[in-house]
């Protein structure tokens, strides 16, 4: 903030120098104006030579004004342009900066969450007897949190992948709902609060894509979908053939994206809210993925409202 304060004090003290040197301009062309006025009266005598020379003096005065008026308008037009350019510029690194400090507190909990998890799940076998049911329900909740840690180390290693531009994808002939299919039977209910993954699959929906960025891709929706759905409520995922589109749905029950953010949550590091009030986990690096894959594969995303509440996400790609 103090580079910003820095700069709004230069820009006043530019306008009030820039007035200053006008009214300068403007006194100094009065003052030379009236001392050729009084030249005049002392070496001419006729006064119709006087009229006519306070005439051209008068209009010599008018141009100098218009001049000077001229440049200073045109000066001034360029100096705003680049005050606003800069403070504009301060603003995104100030937002970046921002979103960089909420990523790094965000990532550290993420990081170290799912970690301290699977340790306690493996100490607490390795330690306790424990019934076979209970065994069970810890190795899935173990694998549950390995899952996250691994998707997110790939959200991470994928950005940065995206942020150059010689990123590519190995596309080929895929079937997307067998794709989808095993890796949703593999996890139809959310443990940690209950939230059922119920899905909607047309047979063969062929496209040409990378099925590694496929697999990111619903990955990345049903973690947002189950991030910021209430406990025991429901994702629904559906794929359709419409035309000549593969349609994938993610809709969620949850509170919703207000209209002006609903652009904003594409931006890297973005999320709503500030990172240290925040209760719903995230990196803010899953829809940015999410939206370089779409883009990648020559899709389309939007981002609609869920009747009564919720929100869709709507992925459109190419048929094979």
């Amino acid at each position: 903030m103090r580079p910003l304060f820095a700069f709004y004090i230069l820009v006043f003290y530019i306008f009030i120098q820039l007035g200053w040197w006008g009214f300068l301009l403007v006194a100094l062309n009065n003052e030379v104006d009236h001392l050729k006025t009084e030249i005049l009266y002392y070496n001419h005598n006729d006064p119709a030579i006087i009229a006519a020379k306070q005439l051209e003096l008068k209009d010599k005065l008018h141009k100098r004004w218009m001049m000077v008026m001229g440049e200073g308008t045109v000066f001034l037009l360029f100096m705003t342009s680049g005050i606003l350019i800069t403070r504009r510029a301060f603003r995104k690194e100030e937002e970046v900066n921002r979103q960089q400090k909420n990523f790094l507190l965000s990532i550290t909990h993420e990081l170290k969450s799912p970690i301290a998890s699977i340790k306690l799940y493996m100490q607490t076998l390795q330690k306790h007897d424990i019934p076979i049911d209970k065994q069970q329900h810890f190795i899935r909740q173990a694998v549950t949190d390995a899952d996250r840690l691994n998707l997110l180390v790939e959200n991470i290693l994928l950005a940065s992948q995206l942020d150059g531009s010689n990123h590519s994808y190995h596309k080929s002939l895929i079937n997307l709902s067998e794709l989808f299919k095993d890796k949703l039977n593999s996890n139809l209910v959310h443990e940690e609060r209950k939230i059922k993954l119920l899905y909607t699959l047309d047979e063969a929906v062929d496209v040409l894509a990378d099925p590694v960025a496929m697999i990111s891709l619903l990955n990345n929706l049903l973690e947002n979908a189950v991030k910021y759905s209430p406990a025991q409520s429901s994702v629904k995922i559906e794929l359709q053939k419409v035309r000549d589109k593969a349609v994938l749905r993610v809709i969620d029950e949850g509170a919703g994206i207000p209209e002006d953010k609903k652009r904003l949550v594409f931006q890297k590091f973005y999320r709503i809210g500030n990172e240290e009030t925040r209760k719903t986990k995230g990196t803010g690096l899953g829809l940015y993925i999410v939206k370089h894959i779409v883009n990648g594969h020559l899709g389309t995303i939007q981002i609609i409202d869920n009747k009564p509440q919720g929100t869709i996400f709507e992925v459109r790609l190419p048929l094979a």
